[in-house]
């Protein structure tokens, strides 16, 4: 399994929560989120914990992940 970090927009909320809004790919396209499924506390890249961010994306199901470092990037 592949995985790609990609830029991210995101609305940071008074009670320290996070909503992606919109996924920057390495090439330059932009992709809003439509909307987000479910989230919750994930395993990351390097064993650490992070969030992941079961979202759809252009009718499409995606896994965002942050990292505790604020990294974000997609498996696939």
């Amino acid at each position: 399994m592949a995985i790609t970090y990609v830029g991210m927009q995101a609305m940071h909320g008074l009670d320290g929560s996070i909503m992606p809004l919109v996924m920057h790919w390495p090439d330059g396209r932009k992709f809003e989120i439509d909307k987000i499924l479910d989230v919750r506390t994930s395993a990351t890249v390097g064993n650490g914990l992070g969030k992941r961010y079961v979202c759809k994306i252009c009718n499409k199901q995606v896994n965002l992940f942050c990292d505790s470092s604020g990294k974000w990037y997609i498996k696939h």
